[in-house]
């Protein structure tokens, strides 16, 4: 497998070398990410950062998503490891970004992901010299995995999880995956799902272990971050208002979010609402979608505080703190077939939360919220103003609903120290 993987690669890099090139130099966003990626300037960053004989520890997200999820397990690592060297890395510049923005007070050195080419990953793999790999959720690449483990460097999976789309790929092309999975010492999913999936995929059940989602052990649960005192809204509001924050959205999703909107607007005028799409090219396309209903929008990346009603945060690395302000919290990706994003957010922000039908990639977490009362599961238009409306009608009943969300997620505490206890076993 790996053979077919670095000829196909190869002969696929002869011939699109010229038009690769030409992309890299003509696009300034590639063309020093692409160099580090390489490898450029790799060998005096970690002359420079690592000194003396210390366990290194290499932690790998791919982008935005897989570096919060990481924060709290590099923060617990950083604790309980103190004199480890901790190296960070993502594939993606606004992953790195992030990374930057919230680690570098507990990193030791923050890279860019290598290409998974033979021979950069093996010399990625001598410099930084990892005592154990770890890597978050996804983004798996066969050379790296392949070359940790003849070096017999320790892989270890964290915060695993297999989406119903996923596991269709990973059933079809099971020759390809299988063996990639098997080369991690540990697997570390979120769910018993997860487990049973990865099993039924081929898997040693004895390297499996369901550990839960890190999200669980968010830095408010840990007290890393402030009270909510001394954080700020992005939306000027004043002090009786109420929020909704629909977080994670997908084309054809704000469409509904706005048309109940319009409808809660008269009955609650001290509504406010912030739209935060997946993708953050969006944000004028939703700006239009509002003025067609007859609300005026503003994109957060326009500059300062909003004083308009509705804001739409097209930015990275701000939606949590807005949850923190929510009265009420919708999760995206669930009006529409595509597994719905992840309501812990929110949730341990101690806001009641909204989604869809379709969350199958969180069931089990939504399916908790669901049962303790933090949460509920609308259909559509009508249902979501029903549901909407009930709790921003009622102040004592949206409480109640937020603080049954915060407990579901206390209740899974431990995530991260289950995590560290497995990780001393393997350094």
């Amino acid at each position: 497998m790996l053979t077919a993987y670095n000829l196909i690669q190869l002969i696929f890099l002869i011939i699109s070398l010229p038009l690769l090139l030409a992309v890299i130099l003509l696009t300034p966003r590639y063309r020093l990410r692409t160099w580090q990626r390489l490898g450029f300037g790799l060998r005096t960053l970690v002359e420079r950062k690592k000194k003396g004989a210390r366990k290194t520890i290499w932690l790998h997200g791919l982008s935005v998503g897989e570096v919060t999820s990481a924060l709290p397990l590099v923060s617990g690592i950083r604790n309980r490891f103190p004199e480890a060297f901790l190296v960070f890395s993502a594939s993606t510049r606004s992953g790195s970004k992030v990374a930057e923005q919230l680690m570098t007070d507990r990193i030791d050195l923050l890279v860019s992901f290598p290409l998974d080419i033979l021979p950069v990953t093996a010399y990625f793999i001598r410099l930084i010299r990892p005592d154990l790999f770890i890597l978050v959720e996804t983004d798996f690449w066969p050379n790296i995995l392949t070359c940790l483990q003849r070096h017999k460097i320790p892989a270890m999976l964290v915060n695993g999880r297999i989406s119903h789309n996923s596991m269709a790929s990973y059933r079809r092309f099971s020759f390809f995956f299988q063996p990639l999975f098997c080369t991690f010492r540990h697997l570390c999913m979120q769910t018993e799902t997860d487990r049973v999936n990865m099993i039924d995929l081929g898997v040693p059940d004895d390297r499996i272990h369901t550990l839960g989602n890190l999200k669980f052990d968010t830095p408010l649960i840990t007290g890393t971050i402030q009270p909510q005192t001394s954080q700020e809204t992005p939306i000027a509001m004043p002090d009786d208002s109420l929020l909704l924050v629909a977080g994670s959205t997908h084309k054809g999703e704000e469409e509904i979010i706005l048309a109940v909107y319009v409808r809660l607007r008269p009955l609650y005028p001290n509504l406010f609402l912030i739209i935060a799409p997946r993708d953050i090219s969006r944000g004028k396309e939703i700006q239009e979608l509002a003025a067609a209903k007859g609300i005026t929008g503003v994109c957060r990346s326009e500059g300062s505080k909003s004083n308009q009603r509705l804001l739409i945060l097209d930015t990275i690395g701000e939606l949590a703190n807005c949850y923190r302000f929510a009265d009420i919290a919708f999760i995206g990706g669930s009006l529409q077939p595509l597994g719905g994003h992840n309501p812990i957010e929110p949730a341990v922000m101690g806001a009641p939360v909204l989604f869809g039908p379709h969350m199958e990639d969180f069931a089990e977490i939504s399916q908790d919220l669901l049962t303790a009362g933090g949460a509920q599961r609308v259909g559509g238009e009508e249902s979501l103003f029903q549901a909407a409306g009930t709790w921003l009608a009622d102040a004592r009943l949206r409480k109640k609903a937020g603080l049954a969300a915060l407990g579901c997620v206390e209740k899974q505490q431990g995530v991260i120290e289950r995590h560290l206890q497995l990780i001393q076993t393997l350094l």
